[in-house]
């Protein structure tokens, strides 16, 4: 399996993994895992909607939007 060392890592963003590790009983390499774990997820399901809203737009060749941008963005950010 892989391995991943992180240098120079804000003492910040450390004490936030830690604290999260503790919290769920993990070690700090486990917390780091699941943290990246979700990011990719999420990464995942803003692609997977960006396509849809590409087929959308290519099979209707509608331009017009429901929402502001601003509040999907917003939307995104509080998921």
């Amino acid at each position: 399996m892989p391995s991943l060392q992180i240098r120079d890592l804000p003492d910040h963003i450390y004490q936030l993994l830690a604290m999260k590790a503790k919290e769920n009983r993990r070690s700090l390499a486990q917390q780091a895992v699941v943290e990246l774990e979700q990011m990719a997820e999420v990464r995942s399901q803003r692609i997977d909607v960006i396509c849809q809203i590409r087929a959308e737009l290519e099979a209707t060749g509608a331009r017009e939007t429901r929402l502001e941008p601003a509040v999907v963005v917003r939307e995104d950010r509080d998921r």
